[in-house]
């Protein structure tokens, strides 16, 4: 028997925890199963077999028409969203997270903005959108906004997580040689995060694809309008249409964002 071996049977058995927490975990399992209805719509299953339909007999017209009206030019504008959002955000949640890291601001003021992010993380992307076009009316601008303040949340959030793990010992370093402030912010700092933020930018900009398509919904720009519009009339055809382009264009943004995140950490 080995050593490892050894020290894995001498271990303490915490049996009578592990059974609390799975006996805790079957109860809240049983509790959601009876308070959700399972049932499906009497409908239901021929509206999935005619959208399945629609998939494998798209509108190929509507697929590759380039007036504003077709799927390409809405792809494409969805994606502006999405970009344009993402660095609106990234720019917004840089100073947001330098005031709320706890090794740069005293305390108190770090926690006054981290509950600030926290409030701006729990109103869903929906929501934003909704208020949005009542502010700047309907269209891509709204988006645009919608896409930028739900990124800040979690952009400042991991930023904080880089901004405690800076080596500090840099920093003291060029303190002790009489660096000035901007110089440690280019020298000390920059070269420690910009490739992390950069990393964390790239993350939240393939979310904020999908959040730009489910915008649509709401009139925020993009192409979750037509799509609902297609399945309300019943246009399974262009329903197809519209989800081939959509998933085509998602794996190839987190194709080509997994190759820059992963250049990035590895350097």
């Amino acid at each position: 028997m080995t050593t490892i071996e050894k020290q894995l049977l001498q271990a303490p058995r915490n049996h009578r925890y592990v059974l609390t927490v799975v006996a805790i975990v079957l109860i809240l399992l049983a509790w959601s199963v009876t308070e959700l209805s399972l049932k499906l719509d009497s409908n239901g299953m021929k509206i999935a077999s005619n959208i399945i339909g629609g998939l494998f007999n798209p509108d190929l017209e509507f697929l590759f028409d380039l007036s504003n009206k077709g799927v390409l030019y809405l792809l494409w504008e969805t994606l502006a969203i999405a970009l344009l959002g993402t660095l609106v955000g990234a720019v917004l949640a840089v100073p947001l997270a330098f005031l709320s890291a706890s090794n740069i601001v005293p305390k108190p003021v770090a926690w006054i903005i981290r509950l600030v992010l926290i409030f701006i993380r729990t109103i869903p992307a929906l929501v934003y959108g909704l208020m949005f076009i009542r502010v700047t009316g309907p269209g891509p601008f709204a988006g645009v906004l919608t896409i930028g303040i739900t990124s800040i949340g979690m952009l400042s959030k991991l930023y904080v997580d880089a901004i405690e793990e800076l080596d500090v010992k840099v920093l003291e370093s060029m303190t002790s040689i009489g660096c000035t402030t901007f110089e440690k912010i280019r020298y000390g700092i920059i070269p420690q995060l910009a490739s992390i933020f950069l990393s964390v930018m790239i993350y939240r900009f393939d979310m904020n694809m999908r959040e730009a398509s489910i915008l649509g919904l709401v009139g925020a720009g993009g192409i979750g309008a037509p799509l609902i519009f297609a399945m309300q009339g019943y246009k399974w055809e262009q329903v197809g249409s519209i989800l081939i382009g959509l998933v085509v264009l998602i794996l190839i943004i987190e194709f080509i964002s997994n190759k820059l995140r992963a250049k990035l950490v590895n350097g």
